[in-house]
């Protein structure tokens, strides 16, 4: 592998569903009122963050020694691919594109935004960052519910819109148990690791078969929230073309899939999140007309 696939395998391109699909689903929401400009620019904000925090986990994680035996992804830090100073490096370039893009956001709609972005670049840098990494106790799934589901997927719309409806928050927290869904495999996957090093995540709180429930229960949920959206249009029902695949993926889960088998579906999670997301979206573009 080389020095540049390194690099790209350590941003885990895999993941980058959670940050493209509440972008996709917020501007699809804002209809005919949407601005290419301002979706390109909170798909970069987006992006980057995501690809920051990945950064930011393989340096932290690196330093503290947790990323040595571990399955999957490249660890640039833990592999000894790169120092832990040109991965740290990496993060905060990551987070200053994101931070640039947010800067042009809000002054072409609120200046209330600079305040959201900088507590996303906190919430992003101490997950895993900091003096007491919130990572580590178990707090890892809210976070990402809360700034990949909801502050995506409904600040996306602000940005188009300057405004908030019960729709979008609704497809929110769809996207929110997607991307939950996503960060519960990686955990389930570094379980028996993570344990080893004293990385307390919510799969370690839970445990083995409580965490593979947890999975079941976010990926129907977001079914769920596609059946409560029909209150407002039929139309929503579009996104259980994912059913089938969620079903499949859950009873993978359920069975006891572990290791490489878990990196799979980890991928095919995210596959799950932008099938749902367009589905979705095609829905509310159908709904705007």
């Amino acid at each position: 592998m080389t020095t540049r696939e390194q690099w790209i395998a350590g941003a885990r391109p895999k993941t980058l569903p959670a940050a493209i699909a509440p972008v996709l689903v917020g501007t699809s929401f804002a209809g005919y009122n949407a601005s290419f400009l301002h979706t390109f620019l909170a798909l970069t904000v987006a992006l980057s963050l995501q690809i920051g925090v990945n950064y930011a986990n393989d340096y932290s994680d690196g330093i503290k020694g947790t990323d040595i035996d571990r399955v999957g992804p490249m660890r640039l830090v833990g592999s000894g691919a790169a120092t832990a100073d040109s991965v740290k490096k990496a993060a905060f370039i990551s987070f200053f594109v994101a931070a640039i893009a947010g800067l042009i956001l809000a002054s072409r709609t609120s200046w209330l935004l600079i305040i959201l972005g900088a507590i996303c670049i906190i919430a992003a840098w101490t997950y895993t960052g900091g003096p007491k990494p919130y990572g580590y106790q178990a707090m890892g799934e809210v976070s990402v519910f809360i700034f990949f589901g909801v502050v995506a997927t409904v600040g996306t719309y602000y940005v188009q819109t300057e405004s908030v409806s019960r729709e979008v928050i609704l497809a929110s927290f769809a996207m929110g148990a997607l991307a939950c869904a996503i960060l519960v495999l990686n955990n389930l996957r570094d379980l028996p690791s993570d344990e080893v090093a004293g990385k307390k995540t919510l799969a370690v709180v839970m445990g083995d078969k409580s965490t593979r429930d947890l999975y079941k229960w976010l990926m129907f949920f977001a079914l769920v929230i596609s059946v409560a959206l029909a209150l407002f249009s039929f139309y929503y029902l579009f996104a259980l073309v994912s059913l089938p695949l969620v079903s499949k993926s859950v009873r993978a889960v359920s069975a006891g899939a572990r290791g490489d088998e878990l990196i799979a579906l980890l991928a095919k999670t995210g596959k799950i999140q932008i099938i749902y997301s367009v589905a979705l979206s095609f829905a509310a573009w159908l709904v705007a007309r």
